[in-house]
């Protein structure tokens, strides 16, 4: 998906800028990068942090780079910043988001004279620099931006650095956050709010749909107000989000507690010990144990010092054997037990399938799964969170087909009191060897939330399109 910084200070910003990025790692695995403006001008670093964490591969620019104003980026798709002169004059750019239109944007563009953009492995575009293209059409940033989001189909949030400040911008229906913070003689712009406090900064405030600021040492300057309409990622709290961060006013951890209770208010099962598929699935654990009044135990621990994150390797079979290698079991905790797990999500199962076999080798007596959200049964149309090619990749949707592929199976599906529904969990649970599975319901995930559904994007469950 990615994540963005930015900051703005009366002096030098670069260990800010550098620490503030870092604090993005978890939510990108391809490339890294900083820009900032210099006396010379724009500089820029960008480095492939695949296999190896940004904070390593960037420690030198904290000697190499000087400047009172810079963005950094982690990307899971181009290489960013771009640095573009254009008649609006040289800027850098970074985005995060997903544009499903850009080879309809890109044709467009070659027909007004834009005569190359940078291809990704694959075939694909640079969307930043497609951004940049957008922007650059117009008479200044503020109408560039506006109009970029305006035509961008999926979302583009992002920061663009220029001699007279940070311009940052949501994306026109706020799926992914941007977050103000202060400290005394600076001002920064960030995805997570969990990269503020260890630098001093406090949450000023979060921008809007659709909203344009420029950021300066000296405050905020609002050029375009916010849209009416939201759509954030719910996904951000179930499994994205880093747990000490906050979104509309809402922090990872304390949904991750809620989701976790709500699961343990609907079941029946007595387990003898309740644990988290580390590490997003752990406060979800915590909060079924808690609800439920059964301890909460690590019968399997991760092993991180080589593979900090499972998805980090590009082929999906080494990823598959990096996430077995990571998860340990220990014996002592599960032989004879009747465990219950929670786990943010199902996505493709391959792995959590994995993991069961390990426990019930470990000697494990029971295994139930207990899902943080609703079975996923459409791609992101609007993110970049999902390595699948095909819906078909997906668990649950592959199930449905195979249980019923009537005209309505899908809608059915989705609603978890249907014959469908349960048909579909049916075969999953098969699949995987579980004891027992149930998914969060909607309307409970919803409710841990505690934003109104109308401003949650719930497509990826329920098909729910996103407002006009």
């Amino acid at each position: 998906m990615g994540g963005l910084f930015g900051v703005a200070s009366t002096a030098d910003c670069i260990r800010d800028l550098y620490f503030g990025t870092d604090y993005h790692s978890h939510l990108g695995t391809s490339r890294g990068g900083m820009a900032c403006l210099s006396r010379s001008g724009i500089v820029r670093s960008i480095h492939d942090i695949t296999n190896t964490p940004f904070r390593s591969k960037f420690e030198a620019e904290l000697t190499r780079l000087r400047g009172r104003t810079g963005i950094g980026v982690i990307s899971d798709t181009d290489d960013q910043p771009v640095i573009i002169r254009s008649h609006l004059g040289v800027y850098a750019l970074v985005t995060v988001g997903k544009i499903s239109n850009a080879a309809e944007l890109a044709s467009e563009a070659f027909l007004n004279g834009k005569t190359h953009f940078a291809e990704l492995g694959g075939g694909g575009i640079n969307p930043t620099e497609l951004v940049a293209s957008l922007i650059s059409r117009e008479s200044d940033f503020v109408e560039g931006i506006r109009s970029a989001q305006a035509r961008i189909e999926g979302s583009c949030s992002l920061l663009l650095l220029t001699d007279d400040g940070i311009y940052a911008s949501r994306d026109r229906l706020g799926r992914t956050p941007i977050v103000i913070g202060q400290r005394e003689g600076s001002f920064a712009a960030a995805s997570e709010s969990c990269s503020f406090p260890n630098l001093g900064y406090e949450v000023v405030r979060e921008l809007g749909p659709g909203e344009v600021v420029r950021l300066t040492p000296e405050g905020i300057d609002v050029l375009a107000p916010p849209g009416d309409e939201m759509q954030i990622c719910s996904f951000l709290w179930v499994y994205y989000g880093y747990p000490a961060s906050t979104y509309e006013g809402v922090n990872v951890e304390v949904v991750r507690n809620r989701c976790g209770a709500a699961l343990a208010r609907r079941d029946d099962v007595s387990p003898d010990l309740v644990a988290g598929v580390p590490d997003s699935g752990t406060a979800h654990g915590i909060g079924y144990a808690s609800e439920a009044g059964v301890p909460f135990r690590r019968p399997f621990v991760k092993y991180t010092p080589t593979w900090a994150r499972s998805f980090m390797p590009q082929a999906q079979e080494i990823r598959d054997v990096v996430a077995r290698m990571k998860l340990i079991p220990i014996a002592e905790l599960v032989r004879g037990k009747r465990m219950l797990f929670c786990e943010d999500s199902i996505v493709r199962g391959t792995q959590l399938k994995d993991t069961v076999r390990m426990l019930f080798a470990a000697g494990a007596k029971e295994v139930h799964m207990r899902p943080a959200c609703p079975p996923l049964l459409h791609s992101c149309k609007f993110l970049n969170f999902s390595r699948s090619k095909s819906e078909m990749d997906l668990a649950a949707r592959r199930a449905l087909r195979e249980a019923s592929d009537g005209p309505d199976a899908l809608a059915a599906g989705s609603r978890h009191d249907s014959p469908e529904h349960s048909a579909m969990v049916e075969r999953i649970r098969r699949r995987l060897g579980l004891t027992t599975l149930r998914y969060q319901v909607l309307s409970d995930m919803v409710e841990a939330i505690g934003l109104p559904k109308s401003d949650l994007c719930t497509f990826c469950w329920d098909g729910c399109q996103c407002p006009s």
